[in-house]
């Protein structure tokens, strides 16, 4: 069991299932299949993220470094929570950005679904999580990995 402090950018606490990408998150890519044509699990439909592709994002903990990709990607994780199908937290290793923070915040203010957000975790969270373990969330923005 290992433990990170970050920062809480989105409050709650949650268990979930850790789904890693190393690389930058392209939210718009990883969505849009998901988004225009129903796929309840939120499988990702970005071919250039091999630690993600065709895997579901509902319901799992997003680990990853930051986002990239387009303008919309805030909007992106607003939809996403607004159609249940959003993951069940995002941890990111860096600072977010500010249009990925104004979606979760959008998300948490205007939707009933739950996606908190801890960013700052730094490189050693992602050395350390691997995809099919568990994470949890403290509201105080301590991630245990197990």
């Amino acid at each position: 069991m290992k433990q990170f402090q970050g920062r809480v950018v989105v409050p709650g606490t949650v268990k979930a299932e850790a789904l890693v990408s190393h690389g930058g998150f392209n939210t718009l890519a990883s969505f849009q299949k998901s988004l225009m044509f129903g796929d309840k699990d939120a499988t990702c439909s970005d071919q250039n993220n091999a630690d993600l592709y065709n895997k579901p994002m509902h319901g799992k903990a997003l680990c990853l470094p930051q986002t990239i990709g387009s303008t919309t990607g805030g909007m992106v994780f607003y939809c996403a929570a607004a159609l249940s199908r959003e993951p069940a937290c995002l941890l990111f290793s860096k600072p977010i950005d500010s249009l990925a923070a104004a979606g979760v915040i959008l998300a948490d203010v205007w939707t009933d679904a739950s996606m908190p957000t801890v960013d700052s975790l730094g490189d050693d969270f992602l050395e350390a999580v691997k995809t099919g373990m568990t994470v949890t969330i403290g509201e105080d923005g301590l991630v245990t990995v197990e």
